[in-house]
């Protein structure tokens, strides 16, 4: 999974690994509340999970259960998929894929880097779901990975951070509180309401939720 860095982090322990502010870091472990699992050009160790934010993808719904799962893609066009931390491996990855009439769930391998659910490795989470966009993840018949649509998008988001920039149309919000979505078309700037105001947010700063 992928995520920027919201500030620049010096590592201070031998286990922990060094970024720069807006950085992409890759995380490979969330076992941990507080601490990430992480590489970065290369090298791995912790990184502190407040100093970063999990680039926002519709796909990805955190730590819901295999059965929420079943119930937001069951009868959702084949191929529509969700990616969740696994509840039987803390830490990895549960893929999840709409079959029509069923939802099948892959879990996500990882070692040394790569990851994996059949023969193919990929350095990241999000080149192997790009495969499988263009290629089967089903043996028995041709799927192929499909967005989720916007009627399922998320309604609201947590921000991950505080955000209090000087540009009166910005939205301010603090860590922890829930902003309404009102408009994400635009991959660099969201608008949102907060606090009874309406103003624009970076997406990195916040993370969509789903019903």
């Amino acid at each position: 999974m992928e995520a920027v860095a919201l500030f620049t982090y010096s590592a201070a322990q031998p286990d922990e690994v060094s970024f720069n502010k807006g950085e992409v870091v890759k995380v490979t472990d969330m076992e941990d509340e507080s601490w990430f699992t992480a590489e970065v050009q290369g090298k791995r160790g912790y990184v502190p999970e407040n100093y970063i934010s999990l680039l926002p993808h519709p796909w990805f719904a955190g730590s819901i259960t295999r059965m929420e799962a079943e119930q937001r893609l069951r009868w959702q066009d084949t191929g529509v998929f969700l990616v969740r931390e696994s509840e039987s491996a803390p830490g990895e990855f549960s893929l999840s894929v709409s079959y029509g009439e069923r939802v099948e769930h892959f879990r996500v391998l990882e070692g040394g880097g790569q990851y994996c659910i059949w023969e193919e490795s990929f350095c990241s989470l999000n080149r192997l779901l790009d495969f499988y966009r263009t290629h089967s993840i089903s043996m028995e018949k041709p799927v192929l990975l499909k967005d989720p649509p916007a009627h399922i998008n998320a309604r609201v988001a947590h921000a991950l951070c505080d955000y209090s920039p000087a540009h009166s149309a910005c939205l301010h919000f603090q860590r922890g509180d829930v902003i309404q979505l009102l408009d994400c078309s635009s991959h660099l700037t969201w608008r949102g309401r907060c606090r009874g105001r309406v103003g624009i947010f970076p997406p990195q700063y916040v993370q969509p939720l789903y019903n």
